[in-house]
């Protein structure tokens, strides 16, 4: 018996290992969504990042009347090891273009210019105690200040990152 079993297995192991002659029939819907896409709407006017000329960048909050203003990777490379941050008061108004802080490097200290108008809500703590944060995460942590917008419009003169990336090749 014990030779008759050996003399299956070889067969039943690869009759396991097969696939199923007849094809399996799955309902699918009329409708799909492509990979990596989601099914669910976001606002248009969540997570909207645009830049400034002056390497300036805003990101605007979900509700489209905040937004935080820092400065841009390219600038952020350019300045070097940061040492400290000059951060804006709380409730001072800005216009557009109007400095909204300092960043002061090894290398030289720059104004970080607000893109649009506004009043600071508060500036970035973190940077009080940690300046090179903006070396590390220049358009994430490394935010400058965040002010409530007067007219969110004024962003869309600003540039998307596509334009913004011609000027910055641009200038190499």
């Amino acid at each position: 018996m014990a030779s008759v079993a050996r003399a299956f297995r070889p067969i039943a192991s690869r009759a396991l290992a097969q696939q199923p002659v007849a094809p399996i029939y799955r309902a699918t819907p009329a409708f799909r969504f492509p990979r990596g896409t989601r099914s669910f709407s976001q606002s248009p006017l969540a997570q909207l990042k645009k830049y400034t000329e002056s390497h300036e960048w805003i990101e605007l909050a979900e509700g489209g009347k905040t937004a935080k203003i820092g400065i841009t990777d390219y600038a952020a490379k350019s300045l070097g090891d940061v040492v400290f941050v000059e951060l804006p008061e709380e409730g001072l108004e800005i216009s557009a273009g109007e400095p909204v802080g300092a960043v002061e490097s090894v290398k030289s200290a720059s104004d970080v210019l607000s893109p649009v108008a506004g009043t600071v809500i508060r500036g970035n703590a973190v940077l009080e105690d940690n300046a090179k944060t903006i070396n590390s995460s220049p358009e994430a942590e490394g935010w400058i200040a965040e002010i409530e917008v007067s007219d969110a419009a004024e962003i869309d003169a600003l540039l998307d990152e596509a334009a913004y990336l011609e000027t910055i090749d641009g200038e190499h």
